[in-house]
C-alpha cells in the first residue's frame, strides 16, 4: 500500500498517492475522543417512532414496488419499479446494522419485527450479523486477521475489486442453497452443522473468519430464525419448481435481491480506506481508515442509508443511533479545530472514493 491521508484545501482527506504513514503508528487524538463523547451524550437514546416508521415505510415501498414489477408487462416499468424496490428494500435491510448495535430493551420487539419484515424474507436473519459485527468494532480486532469485516483491499490485486462486487450478484442463489439445501442436510450429515455455522452463517468478507457456535439464548433465537428461513427458502423453490410461481417472475425477484446485495457490496467497498496492514490500531487510526460522506452530498442517502453515510463517526460513537449521527457530526464539525483528525475522514462522494481505491490497487501487479 502506498496511499496516505493528508488534509486537502476543502478539509477532507485527500487520496493523493505518497509515502504513507502506517496507520498502526497513529496515536489517539484524546481531544477529539473526549469532545466526541462529551458533545453527544444526549444523543444515545434510540427513538422507537423513528425506527418503526422508517422500517415500515421503507419495507412497504420496497415490497409494493416489487409487486408492481411482477405485475406489469412493460420492460420499462419493470426496470423502474425494480430500481425503486432495490433502493427501498436495501434501506429496510440496512436496519440489521442497527439491530446489532441497539439495546433491545430500548426498542422492544424491533429485532423480531425486523426479522419478520426483512430478515427472513431476504434470507439475512439478524444472527448472521449479531455476534459478528461487534468483532469489527473490537479495539484490538479492527483491521486484523481476526476482523470478519476487513480485507486489505487497497493493497490487493486489481482483479480483486470486480470479483468483490460480482460475487454479490450470486448472493440470492447462495442464500437459497444455504437455507433450502444445506440447513436440512446439516441436521443429518455428521460434522456438517459445525462447518455451516463456522463458515456460512455470517455476513463477513474475511474468508479466514470462523465464527463460534452459538450458546444460550442466542442459540435458541438462531434455531427459530434459521428454521423460518429454511421453510421460506424451501417453499419458494417448491413454488418455482412446480410452476406455481412463474420462472420469469422469479427472475425478477432474483434481479431485485441481487441489486440489493450489489448495492450493499459497493457501499462496503467505500466504507473504509482498507489501508491497514493487519496490525492493531488506535481508535483514531480506525476512524481515519473509515469514511464519512456528509452533506451537502445527497446521493449517499440512497447508497449509504440508515446512518451509514457517517460510517467513520459510527466507529467513534457506535452507541449513537442512526438518527442522531447527523446532529453529532454537525456538533463535532463546529467544535473541533480545522487541524483535528475528525475532518480528515469526510469525503465528497462515491466516485472519488472508488477512484482512490482503484488507483491504489492498479499500483499493484496483477
Amino acid at each position: 500500500m502506498n496511499s496516505s491521508l493528508s488534509l486537502d484545501r476543502h478539509g477532507g482527506a485527500s487520496a493523493a498517492l505518497s509515502p504513507r504513514v502506517r496507520l498502526s503508528t497513529i496515536p489517539d487524538d484524546k481531544a477529539m475522543l473526549r469532545t466526541a463523547a462529551e458533545l453527544t451524550r444526549d444523543l444515545n437514546a434510540p427513538n422507537p417512532a423513528i425506527y418503526w416508521t422508517d422500517l415500515l415505510v421503507s419495507a412497504s415501498i420496497g415490497y409494493g414496488a416489487l409487486a408492481v414489477a411482477l405485475s406489469v408487462g412493460s420492460v420499462g416499468w419493470i426496470i423502474a419499479a425494480g430500481v425503486v424496490a432495490v433502493l427501498a428494500l436495501y434501506r429496510a435491510g440496512s436496519f440489521i446494522h442497527e439491530v446489532t448495535h441497539i439495546r433491545h430493551s430500548a426498542l422492544p420487539g424491533f429485532r423480531f419485527g425486523w426479522n419478520v419484515i426483512a430478515g427472513v424474507p431476504l434470507l439475512v436473519p439478524s444472527f448472521m450479523y449479531e455476534g459478528v459485527h461487534n468483532l469489527h468494532h473490537a479495539r484490538t480486532r479492527y483491521g486484523t486477521i481476526d476482523d470478519p469485516e476487513y480485507l486489505p483491499l487497497a493493497s490487493m490485486k486489481p482483479w480483486t475489486l470486480p470479483i468483490f462486487i460480482l460475487t454479490s450478484l450470486l448472493a440470492p442463489v447462495a442464500l437459497l442453497v444455504r437455507y433450502a439445501v444445506l440447513t436440512p442436510l446439516s441436521l443429518v450429515v455428521p460434522g456438517m452443522r459445525r462447518v455451516l455455522i463456522e463458515r456460512y452463517s455470517s455476513l463477513s468478507i474475511n474468508p479466514s473468519f470462523r465464527r463460534r457456535l452459538p450458546e444460550g439464548s442466542a442459540a435458541v433465537q438462531w434455531r427459530w430464525l434459521e428454521a423460518a428461513c429454511s421453510v421460506w427458502a424451501i417453499t419458494l423453490v417448491a413454488l418455482v419448481a412446480s410452476g406455481v410461481f412463474p420462472l420469469g417472475k422469479f427472475a425478477i425477484v432474483l434481479a431485485v435481491t441481487s441489486g440489493v446485495y450489489v448495492l450493499n457490496q459497493i457501499r462496503t467497498l467505500v466504507a473504509h480506506l482498507w489501508d491497514n496492514d493487519g496490525e492493531v490500531m488506535t481508535v483514531t487510526a480506525q476512524y481515519l481508515d473509515s469514511v464519512n460522506v456528509p452533506p451537502p452530498a445527497t446521493l449517499p442517502l440512497l447508497w449509504a442509508p440508515v446512518g451509514l453515510r457517517f460510517h467513520a463517526l459510527h466507529h467513534l460513537l457506535p452507541g449513537v443511533p442512526y438518527h442522531g449521527l447527523a446532529e453529532a457530526h454537525r456538533r463535532l464539525v463546529a467544535a473541533l479545530d480545522a487541524d483535528s483528525p475528525y475532518h480528515k475522514a469526510n469525503y465528497a462522494g462515491l466516485p472519488g472514493l472508488v477512484a482512490r481505491l482503484v488507483r491504489s490497487t492498479m499500483g499493484r501487479r496483477a
